[in-house]
Formats: structure tokens, C-alpha cells, sequence
């Protein structure tokens, strides 16, 4: 029999194509009901390994529930959901400075921040840059009263203190002529120069980084991503280095740019004297290289920070020398009774340093973009091990509970 048109006529989809297609659905319902339960499984013994002691926060599109909190001083887990459509960050700022954060929480899913707090009150931020901050009020306890009174010399540290200081300096001015280079290109309107300029100047600020980010407001004007601004890249208040490369790598237009690269050279000017007029405590010299370093390890190694230009490599280069500076002024403590300490940090750099050698070239490291999976994860877990070699750090020297 043919039809019309002279070919046979179709034939019905055997029943057994859709007996399959209801199998896949099943099979997939049920992966994705163990995907949960694994993950619930995965919540659970980190709430244990907490010993009970956590507290959830909720991030909403334009609020945070609850967004006052009251906790005693001492080891405290917050597990952050992200309840909202965009990926956020929560951060915990003792004034203008950053105490822990979590950045790039993705949609649907929860993180943890692991913070040694110290009584006070603290402000809380809450995913969008424009949306309300709230308070953390931190109580104090009977251990957090013994550890301040059992607090270790600080003469031992004054010199690592000082020197960290003079490094700050000297490089933070370094920024500022490389930045003056690359808003020099922008005022002339050339293109190709500008891009040249951006690298030097991007990588001058990721060594001093992890001083720099603490320095919440300073440092949401220099450094924050588009994510976090309601419009993205198209909102007013983004600025900053990843603004001028947006313009310059994605656009590739100056258009615009020469007012943005006005303001952030006023902003570095303002983040060298707030560097030198901060003071940085012995604690938290090691502790924002392991920021920065889990940093790296979680999120800014699958290419979110420099997502137009490419330039991560180098970026992350320049973080590694940025720590190896805190562990060389921190080696003669280190050295007298934790070598052990020290040899783990060392084995953990030079991994580091290595995996990124391989990616380097004669005119500096490949694009990330051209930097494979497998090369990702490399640097990720190199990136995590030495965080974890860091945190032996404190420790070490007498400076946890303080």
C-alpha cells in the first residue's frame, strides 16, 4: 500500500522507543533523588563535624533571612543558601575590613564559612552589592576571655609586620604606574596598547591582593566582578579593573573607559594609603594568603576572574609571589621549632610555582581559555594544598583562639 505520494506510508514508533523514554525518566528521577540525598548525606556530617554549633543564612533576591545574628565568641560554621537566581557572596567585615567571606555561591546550592570570631559586632552583607547589610553580634565567652589574656608576645612579629608593610607599599606603587600606563593608553586611544597595559597592571594587583581584599568597600570599587551589580555589566556602579576589561577584551572598544580608568587610579590611591594606615594583626597575616589560596582552589581557577581577557595565569603567578612574601617574612619564626610546618608550605609552593610554569610562555602564559580541564583541576587542587599547608601557620606560632 502507498500513500498519495507514492512512498509507503510511516510506520508508528514501536511501543518499546517509549517504554525506553519512560525508563530514562525514571532513571533519571532516581539519580537525582541519590544526587540530593548524598548531598543531604554530605550536610549533615559537617553539621556534625561542627558539633551542632552552625547557623543558616538564607540569601533571598533582595534580603537575607535572618539578617541579624547572634553568636558567642570562638569557632562558629554559617551555612549560606543561595535562594536567589544569581550566584552571591556573603561576608562577614569588621568595620571596613573583611573577616571571612564566601564568594560565587551558586544558585539552589549552600556553602560554609568557618570563622574564629572574636566578641564584637560585625557587619554582614548580603549578595547584591545594593542590597541591605545586616549585624553579627558576637558574644563574649569564658575561653575567648582566657585565650586574649594567654595572647603571645607580639615582639617576635614586629618585624615580619614591618617589612609586610614596607612590601605593601613599595608594590602598591608599582600598581599605581602600571595603572597610570594603561589609563595612558585609554587617554590616547589606542587599543592595542591599552590591552598590553591591562596585564602588567592586573597582575601588580593580585600581588597585594589578599591585603587589598580586605578592605571591603576599596576593594568592591577596584575589583568586583560584574555578578555582583544587579545589571551586570550594563549596571552603573561597575567599575574597577574587570569594567576596563570588559571594555577592553569582550567590547573591544574604549568607549567610555577613559572616566573608569580615572576613578580606579583614584581608588588605588586611596586602597595604598588605607594599606599603610591599616593595622594588620599577626593572625591574619597568614590567614588572608589561605583566603586567597582557597580562593583560587574554588572558585577562580575555572576562569571567573578574568573571563573577558584571559589572563588568569599570570594573575594567579602573581598571588603565589604575593604569598611566598608572607611565608619568607614568617620563615626564622617557622624555622626555630616547625620545619616540619615549613617544609609542608615550601613542597606546597613549588608545586604550585610548577604547574604554572608549564603553562608559561615567551611572552607570558597561555590564555586560560586554551588551558584544558584536566590543567584546571591541576591548578585547583596544587592551589588547595598549600591553603591547607598554610593553615598550619597559626597554629604553629601560637596564634588560633585569638
Amino acid at each position: 500500500m502507498t500513500s498519495q505520494t507514492g512512498l509507503p506510508p510511516q510506520k508508528a514508533k514501536p511501543k518499546r522507543a517509549l517504554q525506553f523514554a519512560v525508563a530514562g525518566s525514571v532513571l533519571l528521577m532516581i539519580a537525582a533523588g541519590a544526587m540530593f540525598y548524598f548531598a543531604s548525606q554530605a550536610a549533615q556530617k559537617k553539621r556534625v563535624a561542627n558539633g551542632g554549633n552552625e547557623t543558616v543564612v538564607t540569601i533571598n533576591a533582595k534580603s537575607c533571612e535572618p539578617n541579624e545574628i547572634t553568636v558567642p565568641a570562638g569557632k562558629h560554621a554559617f551555612r549560606i543558601v543561595n535562594a536567589s537566581e544569581r550566584a552571591v557572596e556573603w561576608e562577614i567585615l569588621d568595620g571596613v575590613l573583611v573577616v571571612e567571606e564566601r564568594e560565587n555561591i551558586v544558585p539552589g546550592l549552600s556553602q560554609i564559612i568557618n570563622a574564629n570570631l572574636q566578641p564584637g559586632d560585625y557587619a554582614i552583607t548580603c549578595g547584591l552589592l545594593s542590597n541591605p547589610r545586616g549585624v553579627l553580634h558576637v558574644t563574649p565567652t569564658a575561653e575567648s576571655e582566657a585565650a586574649a589574656k594567654a595572647r603571645p608576645s607580639m615582639v617576635a612579629f614586629i618585624g615580619p609586620l614591618s617589612e609586610y608593610r614596607v612590601y605593601l607599599s613599595t608594590q602598591s606603587s608599582a600598581l599605581i604606574r602600571a595603572t597610570a600606563d594603561l589609563q595612558q593608553a585609554i587617554d590616547s586611544g589606542d587599543l592595542a596598547a591599552a590591552q598590553k597595559a591591562y596585564g602588567p597592571a592586573r597582575a601588580a594587583y593580585q600581588r597585594i591582593a589578599p591585603a587589598a581584599q580586605r578592605l571591603a568597600e576599596l576593594d568592591n570599587a577596584i575589583n568586583a566582578r560584574a555578578d555582583y551589580f544587579e545589571k551586570r555589566e550594563q549596571d552603573p556602579g561597575f567599575s574597577g579593573f574587570h569594567r576596563l576589561e570588559f571594555g577592553l577584551f569582550a567590547q573591544k572598544s574604549l568607549d567610555g573607559l577613559s572616566p573608569v580608568a580615572q576613578k580606579l587610579q583614584a581608588d588605588l590611591a586611596t586602597l595604598k594609603t588605607q594599606l599603610l594606615a591599616q593595622s594588620i594583626a599577626p593572625e591574619q597575616l597568614a590567614s588572608m594568603v589561605v583566603r586567597s589560596m582557597r580562593s583560587l582552589a574554588d572558585i577562580r581557577s575555572s576562569g571567573e576572574e578574568e573571563r573577558y581577557s584571559h589572563l588568569d595565569a599570570s594573575g594567579f603567578a602573581a598571588n603565589l609571589e604575593g604569598t611566598r612574601k608572607v611565608v619568607d617574612l614568617l620563615r626564622p619564626l617557622l624555622a626555630k621549632n616547625w620545619g616540619d610546618v615549613l617544609k609542608k608550605i615550601d613542597d606546597a609552593s613549588t608545586a604550585l610555582d610548577d604547574q604554572l610554569l608549564m603553562l608559561k610562555t615567551d611572552s607570558g602564559y597561555t590564555p586560560y581559555d586554551q588551558v584544558s580541564t584536566e590543567q584546571r583541576k591541576q591548578i585547583a587542587d596544587k592551589a588547595k594544598a598549600l591553603a591547607d599547608a598554610l593553615d598550619g601557620i597559626d597554629p604553629a606560632l601560637g596564634l588560633t583562639g585569638l
